[in-house]
């Protein structure tokens, strides 16, 4: 058993899981597993740059981890950051921040790194003969990873409902309410752009099963559900269908901003942003054909945890003392 601390860092939220691996068995036991909304990537796409007050409430939800690291004694901390510090000029003082306060520097990955991470996080339950596509949608990017024991291609593409909002919702300062038609259709063209850049080198259309995971899917999931509150057990495995995912969709981006907050499911950080992933979402069922999606609650830090247990179990097997 290796007890090891993970944590993602995307573009809208940080989250942080604590949990006992036991690479024999393939088991994973969950001890502490959270998420904050802290809008890291707020603006990037503008600016280019973290914004100080992005940052800072970025540096405090580490802060709150540290702790809860702490109190679990993990034996290995393994920090990965996602799209938006990919993109940002100033991504070093990222770099510096989380260091004075967790002790690691994040590993700063690629897009196809992610996917990887994603793709074992969310397919080690299922049955292994299956294919899958693996869609990951986040704040910056989406990842698409096709495979069935192993990944066979994976891309990403920075089409995350942050990023889409912030490209094109945002009229005067602040996210349209309603949403206008008319920039709902630019959202969809640059969807639809990104699936034909992921189509050249992931075969969508082939996998037999859709698995969706994050935030805009759980949500969505959530929703679908009719939950009276957020159920990470009811979510996690659950299959929603085409047709309930387009009305769900057609609602979110009709309502208002208080109507979408009153969604029972909904964190206060989604509120604005999940018109747009739950647009990616619709249209990635759209163009594979799938007629339901199962999502996952188990994704990147699921697999994070599981790829850093292996380091230390490889890392003991080479220490140890060898027998005659």
């Amino acid at each position: 058993m290796t007890r090891v601390a993970a944590i993602d860092c995307g573009t809208n939220s940080i989250r942080l899981l604590v949990a006992d691996a036991h690479p024999d068995t393939g088991e994973l036991v969950d001890l502490d597993r959270r998420m904050t909304i802290v809008r890291l990537g707020q603006g990037v796409d503008r600016t280019g740059r973290l914004a100080p007050e992005a940052l800072e409430r970025t540096f405090a939800a580490c802060r709150e981890y540290a702790a809860v690291i702490e109190k679990h004694g993990a034996e290995r901390i393994r920090f990965v950051a996602t799209s938006a510090s990919r993109d940002a000029e100033n991504r070093d003082e990222f770099v510096r921040g989380v260091v004075d306060i967790l002790g690691v520097e994040p590993e700063v990955i690629t897009g196809d790194q992610e996917a990887e991470f994603s793709f074992a996080g969310a397919t080690k339950e299922l049955p292994g003969q299956d294919s899958y596509l693996v869609v990951d949608i986040g704040g910056g990017s989406t990842e698409f990873v096709v495979g069935e024991d192993r990944v066979r291609a994976a891309r990403s593409v920075d089409i995350g409902c942050v990023r889409l909002t912030e490209r094109h919702l945002v009229r005067d300062g602040a996210v349209s309410d309603p949403y206008d038609p008319a920039d709902i259709e630019a959202v969809r063209a640059d969807i639809e752009a990104a699936l034909d850049l992921a189509e050249k080198t992931v075969p969508l259309r082939e996998p037999r099963t859709l698995v969706g995971l994050a935030g805009s899917v759980t949500t969505v999931a959530g929703v679908a559900l009719g939950l009276s509150g957020y159920d990470s057990a009811a979510i996690h495995h659950s299959r929603i269908s085409y047709e309930r995912v387009k009305e769900i969709t057609d609602h979110l981006l009709t309502a208002t901003h208080d109507e979408r907050a009153a969604i029972p499911v909904m964190h206060e950080g989604r509120v604005d942003v999940i018109g747009a992933g739950s647009l990616v979402l619709l249209a990635i069922m759209e163009r594979t054909g799938a007629r339901e999606v199962v999502v996952s609650e188990h994704d990147i830090l699921d697999g994070i945890v599981w790829q850093a247990a292996e380091d230390v179990a490889r890392e003991a097997a080479k220490d140890a003392p060898e027998r005659d």
